[in-house]
Protein backbone atom coordinates (compact mmCIF):
# COMPACT_ATOMS: atom_id res chain seq x y z
CA UNK A 1 0.00 0.00 0.00
CA UNK A 2 1.19 3.69 -0.26
CA UNK A 3 2.27 5.11 1.96
CA UNK A 4 2.06 9.82 2.62
CA UNK A 5 4.83 10.58 -0.04
CA UNK A 6 4.51 7.55 -2.44
CA UNK A 7 5.30 9.19 -5.76
CA UNK A 8 2.50 9.20 -7.99
CA UNK A 9 2.50 10.09 -11.96
CA UNK A 10 0.62 12.63 -11.21
CA UNK A 11 2.76 14.22 -8.25
CA UNK A 12 4.85 15.36 -11.66
CA UNK A 13 5.33 19.21 -13.00
CA UNK A 14 6.17 18.66 -17.01
CA UNK A 15 9.75 19.80 -16.33
CA UNK A 16 9.74 17.34 -13.83
CA UNK A 17 8.68 14.35 -15.42
CA UNK A 18 10.94 15.35 -18.67
CA UNK A 19 13.71 15.40 -15.96
CA UNK A 20 12.87 11.84 -14.88
CA UNK A 21 12.53 10.31 -18.46
CA UNK A 22 15.05 9.18 -20.85
CA UNK A 23 13.91 9.98 -23.36
CA UNK A 24 12.57 13.31 -22.70
CA UNK A 25 9.53 13.78 -25.13
CA UNK A 26 7.90 10.77 -23.49
CA UNK A 27 6.87 12.85 -21.00
CA UNK A 28 4.88 14.64 -23.13
CA UNK A 29 3.34 11.82 -24.62
CA UNK A 30 2.28 10.14 -21.11
CA UNK A 31 0.89 14.18 -20.15
CA UNK A 32 -1.33 13.85 -23.35
CA UNK A 33 -2.68 10.47 -21.71
CA UNK A 34 -3.18 11.20 -18.46
CA UNK A 35 -4.78 15.05 -18.85
CA UNK A 36 -6.23 14.81 -22.53
CA UNK A 37 -7.39 11.10 -22.53
CA UNK A 38 -7.80 10.44 -18.98
CA UNK A 39 -5.79 7.08 -19.04
CA UNK A 40 -6.70 5.25 -16.22
CA UNK A 41 -4.01 2.49 -16.73
CA UNK A 42 -0.38 2.48 -18.60
CA UNK A 43 -1.86 -0.46 -20.94
CA UNK A 44 -4.29 2.53 -22.70
CA UNK A 45 -1.07 4.40 -23.91
CA UNK A 46 -0.44 2.94 -27.51
CA UNK A 47 2.53 5.22 -27.89
CA UNK A 48 4.44 4.16 -24.50
CA UNK A 49 6.87 1.75 -24.97
CA UNK A 50 5.84 -1.68 -23.04
CA UNK A 51 8.89 -1.80 -20.63
CA UNK A 52 8.77 2.04 -20.03
CA UNK A 53 5.13 1.42 -19.03
CA UNK A 54 5.84 -1.44 -16.97
CA UNK A 55 8.57 0.92 -14.69
CA UNK A 56 6.02 3.85 -14.93
CA UNK A 57 3.48 1.04 -13.13
CA UNK A 58 6.27 -0.08 -10.28
CA UNK A 59 7.54 3.62 -9.41
CA UNK A 60 4.59 5.94 -10.22
CA UNK A 61 1.27 4.38 -9.80
CA UNK A 62 -1.93 5.95 -11.93
CA UNK A 63 -4.55 4.20 -9.57
CA UNK A 64 -3.57 6.50 -6.16
CA UNK A 65 -7.51 6.73 -5.63
CA UNK A 66 -10.94 5.29 -6.77
CA UNK A 67 -14.33 6.18 -6.23
CA UNK A 68 -16.13 4.35 -3.48
CA UNK A 69 -19.40 6.21 -2.84
CA UNK A 70 -21.06 8.98 -5.13
CA UNK A 71 -24.80 10.67 -4.12
CA UNK A 72 -26.00 12.79 -7.21
CA UNK A 73 -27.98 16.04 -6.37
CA UNK A 74 -31.49 16.99 -8.01
CA UNK A 75 -29.01 19.77 -8.94
CA UNK A 76 -26.72 18.74 -10.65
CA UNK A 77 -24.36 18.56 -7.83
CA UNK A 78 -22.44 15.24 -7.20
CA UNK A 79 -20.57 14.31 -3.99
CA UNK A 80 -17.72 11.96 -4.34
CA UNK A 81 -16.23 9.58 -1.93
CA UNK A 82 -12.80 8.48 -2.62
CA UNK A 83 -10.57 5.97 -1.43
CA UNK A 84 -7.08 5.95 -1.25
CA UNK A 85 -4.45 3.55 -1.49
CA UNK A 86 -3.76 3.08 1.93
CA UNK A 87 -7.98 2.74 2.27
CA UNK A 88 -8.66 6.10 3.71
CA UNK A 89 -11.32 7.92 2.29
CA UNK A 90 -11.51 11.30 1.53
CA UNK A 91 -14.42 13.79 -0.41
CA UNK A 92 -14.61 15.88 -3.31
CA UNK A 93 -17.51 17.79 -4.88
CA UNK A 94 -18.33 18.26 -8.28
CA UNK A 95 -20.54 21.62 -8.35
CA UNK A 96 -23.02 22.68 -11.36
CA UNK A 97 -22.89 25.93 -11.14
CA UNK A 98 -24.38 26.81 -14.70
CA UNK A 99 -26.59 24.28 -17.09
CA UNK A 100 -25.97 24.32 -20.19
CA UNK A 101 -28.48 26.66 -22.35
CA UNK A 102 -29.66 26.69 -26.09
CA UNK A 103 -31.44 28.80 -28.21
CA UNK A 104 -34.48 28.18 -30.15
CA UNK A 105 -32.71 26.32 -33.39
CA UNK A 106 -31.21 23.66 -30.91
CA UNK A 107 -27.63 25.37 -31.03
CA UNK A 108 -25.59 26.08 -27.54
CA UNK A 109 -24.98 28.90 -26.85
CA UNK A 110 -23.84 28.35 -23.50
CA UNK A 111 -21.74 25.88 -22.20
CA UNK A 112 -22.12 24.30 -18.01
CA UNK A 113 -19.93 25.67 -15.85
CA UNK A 114 -18.15 23.68 -12.99
CA UNK A 115 -16.62 24.00 -9.88
CA UNK A 116 -14.71 21.21 -8.25
CA UNK A 117 -14.28 21.37 -4.35
CA UNK A 118 -11.41 19.29 -3.61
CA UNK A 119 -9.97 18.10 -0.36
CA UNK A 120 -6.27 18.99 1.26
CA UNK A 121 -6.00 16.56 4.37
CA UNK A 122 -7.38 13.52 5.02
CA UNK A 123 -9.21 14.32 8.69
CA UNK A 124 -8.17 18.21 9.53
CA UNK A 125 -6.42 19.61 12.77
CA UNK A 126 -8.06 23.11 13.04
CA UNK A 127 -11.71 21.38 14.83
CA UNK A 128 -13.85 23.77 13.77
CA UNK A 129 -17.18 22.93 15.60
CA UNK A 130 -19.70 23.22 13.17
CA UNK A 131 -18.02 20.68 10.97
CA UNK A 132 -18.04 16.92 10.71
CA UNK A 133 -14.49 16.70 9.20
CA UNK A 134 -13.14 17.51 12.49
CA UNK A 135 -14.61 14.13 13.82
CA UNK A 136 -12.02 11.91 12.89
CA UNK A 137 -8.88 14.42 14.01
CA UNK A 138 -5.76 14.57 11.50
CA UNK A 139 -4.55 11.60 9.58
CA UNK A 140 -2.61 12.82 7.05
CA UNK A 141 -1.82 15.48 4.02
CA UNK A 142 -2.88 14.54 0.54
CA UNK A 143 -0.23 13.91 -1.58
CA UNK A 144 -0.10 16.23 -5.07
CA UNK A 145 -0.80 13.54 -7.02
CA UNK A 146 -3.91 13.07 -5.01
CA UNK A 147 -4.95 16.71 -4.85
CA UNK A 148 -4.65 16.24 -8.95
CA UNK A 149 -6.35 12.68 -8.96
CA UNK A 150 -9.45 14.22 -7.80
CA UNK A 151 -9.99 16.38 -10.45
CA UNK A 152 -8.77 13.82 -13.10
CA UNK A 153 -10.95 11.25 -11.62
CA UNK A 154 -14.33 13.91 -11.92
CA UNK A 155 -13.91 14.89 -15.52
CA UNK A 156 -13.49 11.09 -16.20
CA UNK A 157 -16.57 9.89 -14.12
CA UNK A 158 -18.48 12.77 -15.86
CA UNK A 159 -17.23 13.03 -19.89
CA UNK A 160 -16.02 16.52 -19.10
CA UNK A 161 -14.04 17.47 -22.34
CA UNK A 162 -10.29 17.53 -21.58
CA UNK A 163 -10.32 21.22 -23.23
CA UNK A 164 -13.47 22.21 -20.62
CA UNK A 165 -11.64 23.99 -18.11
CA UNK A 166 -13.17 24.11 -14.51
CA UNK A 167 -13.07 26.26 -11.70
CA UNK A 168 -10.97 24.42 -8.64
CA UNK A 169 -11.90 25.98 -4.89
CA UNK A 170 -9.52 24.42 -2.73
CA UNK A 171 -12.62 23.92 0.61
CA UNK A 172 -12.91 20.39 1.29
CA UNK A 173 -11.91 18.19 3.90
CA UNK A 174 -8.78 19.58 5.75
CA UNK A 175 -7.04 22.72 5.80
CA UNK A 176 -4.79 23.66 2.44
CA UNK A 177 -2.24 25.67 4.30
CA UNK A 178 -1.69 23.18 6.56
CA UNK A 179 -0.65 21.28 4.03
CA UNK A 180 1.44 24.20 2.56
CA UNK A 181 4.11 22.57 -0.02
CA UNK A 182 2.09 19.93 -1.56
CA UNK A 183 -0.87 22.77 -1.98
CA UNK A 184 1.09 25.00 -4.21
CA UNK A 185 2.51 22.08 -6.04
CA UNK A 186 -0.84 21.06 -7.24
CA UNK A 187 -1.83 25.05 -7.84
CA UNK A 188 1.45 24.57 -10.28
CA UNK A 189 0.88 20.91 -11.89
CA UNK A 190 -3.18 22.44 -12.18
CA UNK A 191 -2.53 25.12 -14.01
CA UNK A 192 0.04 23.28 -16.65
CA UNK A 193 -1.19 24.04 -20.19
CA UNK A 194 -0.05 20.58 -21.51
CA UNK A 195 -1.54 18.89 -19.08
CA UNK A 196 -5.05 20.30 -17.30
CA UNK A 197 -4.59 23.71 -17.69
CA UNK A 198 -6.83 25.34 -15.46
CA UNK A 199 -5.59 28.85 -14.72
CA UNK A 200 -4.52 30.18 -11.84
CA UNK A 201 -7.13 32.83 -11.68
CA UNK A 202 -9.76 29.81 -11.74
CA UNK A 203 -8.48 28.55 -8.29
CA UNK A 204 -9.03 29.70 -4.71
CA UNK A 205 -7.83 28.36 -1.73
CA UNK A 206 -10.38 28.83 1.12
CA UNK A 207 -8.58 28.79 4.95
CA UNK A 208 -9.75 28.72 8.34
CA UNK A 209 -7.41 31.79 8.80
CA UNK A 210 -3.77 30.20 9.61
CA UNK A 211 -2.40 34.19 9.63
CA UNK A 212 1.17 33.22 8.95
CA UNK A 213 0.82 30.80 6.47
CA UNK A 214 -1.53 33.74 4.58
CA UNK A 215 1.52 35.92 4.10
CA UNK A 216 3.48 32.95 3.65
CA UNK A 217 1.54 32.68 0.37
CA UNK A 218 1.48 35.96 -0.19
CA UNK A 219 4.78 36.05 -0.79
CA UNK A 220 4.63 33.51 -3.24
CA UNK A 221 2.57 35.68 -5.16
CA UNK A 222 0.83 32.45 -7.21
CA UNK A 223 -2.11 34.43 -8.39
CA UNK A 224 -4.93 32.18 -6.97
CA UNK A 225 -7.95 33.71 -4.98
CA UNK A 226 -7.91 33.73 -1.54
CA UNK A 227 -11.47 33.31 0.53
CA UNK A 228 -11.29 33.65 4.61
CA UNK A 229 -13.47 31.38 6.36
CA UNK A 230 -14.46 34.48 8.82
CA UNK A 231 -17.95 33.41 10.16
CA UNK A 232 -18.15 35.26 13.40
CA UNK A 233 -17.16 39.10 13.89
CA UNK A 234 -15.70 38.75 17.38
CA UNK A 235 -13.41 36.36 18.88
CA UNK A 236 -15.37 35.17 21.58
CA UNK A 237 -17.93 33.60 19.17
CA UNK A 238 -15.18 32.37 16.35
CA UNK A 239 -12.99 30.72 19.34
CA UNK A 240 -16.19 28.70 19.62
CA UNK A 241 -16.79 28.00 16.04
CA UNK A 242 -12.95 27.83 15.22
CA UNK A 243 -10.76 27.14 18.44
CA UNK A 244 -7.81 27.73 16.24
CA UNK A 245 -9.05 31.75 16.49
CA UNK A 246 -6.72 31.73 20.01
CA UNK A 247 -3.72 31.43 17.64
CA UNK A 248 -4.78 33.36 15.03
CA UNK A 249 -7.18 36.29 16.12
CA UNK A 250 -9.73 37.68 13.48
CA UNK A 251 -7.63 41.05 13.86
CA UNK A 252 -4.13 39.18 13.43
CA UNK A 253 -6.22 37.56 9.91
CA UNK A 254 -7.63 40.52 9.21
CA UNK A 255 -3.94 42.18 9.42
CA UNK A 256 -2.18 39.31 7.55
CA UNK A 257 -4.87 39.86 4.52
CA UNK A 258 -4.73 43.65 3.71
CA UNK A 259 -0.94 42.37 2.90
CA UNK A 260 -1.72 39.38 0.42
CA UNK A 261 -1.29 40.36 -3.33
CA UNK A 262 -4.82 40.57 -4.77
CA UNK A 263 -5.32 41.16 -8.92
CA UNK A 264 -7.49 44.64 -9.18
CA UNK A 265 -10.36 42.70 -11.16
CA UNK A 266 -10.62 40.42 -7.90
CA UNK A 267 -12.03 40.45 -4.61
CA UNK A 268 -10.89 38.84 -1.31
CA UNK A 269 -13.61 36.31 -0.15
CA UNK A 270 -15.11 36.02 3.31
CA UNK A 271 -17.16 33.12 4.03
CA UNK A 272 -20.16 33.95 6.53
CA UNK A 273 -21.38 30.45 7.55
CA UNK A 274 -24.91 31.65 9.09
CA UNK A 275 -25.70 29.89 11.82
CA UNK A 276 -29.61 30.69 14.17
CA UNK A 277 -29.12 32.68 16.69
CA UNK A 278 -25.75 32.89 16.85
CA UNK A 279 -24.41 35.52 14.05
CA UNK A 280 -27.19 36.26 11.91
CA UNK A 281 -27.65 39.65 13.27
CA UNK A 282 -27.65 43.43 12.18
CA UNK A 283 -25.92 43.80 15.00
CA UNK A 284 -23.47 41.14 14.03
CA UNK A 285 -23.52 42.75 10.07
CA UNK A 286 -22.83 46.16 10.94
CA UNK A 287 -19.34 45.24 12.47
CA UNK A 288 -18.47 43.08 9.41
CA UNK A 289 -18.74 46.47 7.97
CA UNK A 290 -16.36 48.16 10.03
CA UNK A 291 -13.97 44.92 10.36
CA UNK A 292 -13.64 44.68 6.37
CA UNK A 293 -13.04 48.56 5.84
CA UNK A 294 -10.44 49.52 3.27
CA UNK A 295 -10.39 45.98 2.20
CA UNK A 296 -11.36 44.73 -1.36
CA UNK A 297 -13.90 42.29 -0.50
CA UNK A 298 -16.61 40.43 -0.76
CA UNK A 299 -19.01 38.51 1.47
CA UNK A 300 -20.30 35.17 0.43
CA UNK A 301 -22.65 34.37 3.16
CA UNK A 302 -23.94 30.58 3.67
CA UNK A 303 -26.84 28.45 5.06
CA UNK A 304 -25.45 26.43 7.81
CA UNK A 305 -26.01 23.07 6.70
CA UNK A 306 -27.19 20.57 9.76
CA UNK A 307 -26.17 16.92 10.32
CA UNK A 308 -26.97 14.48 12.72
CA UNK A 309 -26.01 15.33 16.09
CA UNK A 310 -24.94 19.01 15.89
CA UNK A 311 -26.35 21.61 18.01
CA UNK A 312 -26.63 24.39 15.28
CA UNK A 313 -29.28 25.22 13.48
CA UNK A 314 -30.31 26.86 9.70
CA UNK A 315 -30.74 30.33 9.74
CA UNK A 316 -33.80 31.80 8.46
CA UNK A 317 -34.38 32.87 4.93
CA UNK A 318 -35.48 36.22 5.99
CA UNK A 319 -32.78 36.66 8.48
CA UNK A 320 -30.30 35.81 5.64
CA UNK A 321 -32.02 38.51 3.36
CA UNK A 322 -31.68 41.30 5.69
CA UNK A 323 -28.15 40.16 6.32
CA UNK A 324 -27.32 40.64 2.79
CA UNK A 325 -29.50 44.08 2.45
CA UNK A 326 -28.01 45.35 5.07
CA UNK A 327 -24.37 44.98 4.11
CA UNK A 328 -25.30 45.94 0.19
CA UNK A 329 -27.11 49.15 0.96
CA UNK A 330 -23.62 49.90 2.92
CA UNK A 331 -21.25 49.44 -0.25
CA UNK A 332 -19.88 45.92 0.96
CA UNK A 333 -20.72 43.57 -2.00
CA UNK A 334 -22.58 40.55 -0.44
CA UNK A 335 -24.26 37.50 -1.78
CA UNK A 336 -26.08 33.98 -0.68
CA UNK A 337 -24.20 30.94 -1.95
CA UNK A 338 -26.96 29.24 -3.09
CA UNK A 339 -27.28 26.01 -1.44
CA UNK A 340 -26.12 22.62 -3.65
CA UNK A 341 -26.99 18.99 -2.75
CA UNK A 342 -29.20 19.97 -0.06
CA UNK A 343 -30.86 16.54 -0.76
CA UNK A 344 -27.35 14.48 -0.36
CA UNK A 345 -24.30 14.32 2.36
CA UNK A 346 -23.89 18.01 1.70
CA UNK A 347 -22.18 18.98 4.73
CA UNK A 348 -18.40 18.75 4.37
CA UNK A 349 -17.23 15.17 6.20
CA UNK A 350 -20.79 13.67 6.11
CA UNK A 351 -20.74 11.14 3.27
CA UNK A 352 -17.66 10.28 4.58
CA UNK A 353 -18.97 9.61 8.21
CA UNK A 354 -22.17 7.67 6.59
CA UNK A 355 -19.50 5.35 5.11
CA UNK A 356 -17.55 4.97 8.12
CA UNK A 357 -20.80 4.30 9.93
CA UNK A 358 -22.03 1.71 7.23
CA UNK A 359 -25.08 4.03 6.48
CA UNK A 360 -26.48 4.53 3.07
Amino acid sequence: MAKEGTPSIYDFSLDELKETLKPSFRAKQIYNWLYKQYASSYDEMKNIPKDLKEELEEKYPIDVMSILKKEVSTDGSIKYLFKLRDNLTVEAVLLLMKEKKKNEEGVIVRSEKYTVCVSSQVGCKVGCTFCLTAKGGFVRNLTVGEYIAQIVNIKRDNDIPANKSVNIVYMGMGEPLDNFKNFTRAVNVFSEEEGLSINKRRQTVSTSGVASKIEKLGEFDLGIQLAISLHAVDDDLRSELIPMNKAYNIQTIIDAVRKFPVDTRKKVMFEYLVIKGKNDSIEAAAKLIKLLNGINAKVNLIFFNPYPGTDYERPEVADMIRFKDYLNDRGLICTIRESKGIDISAACGQLKEKDANGLT
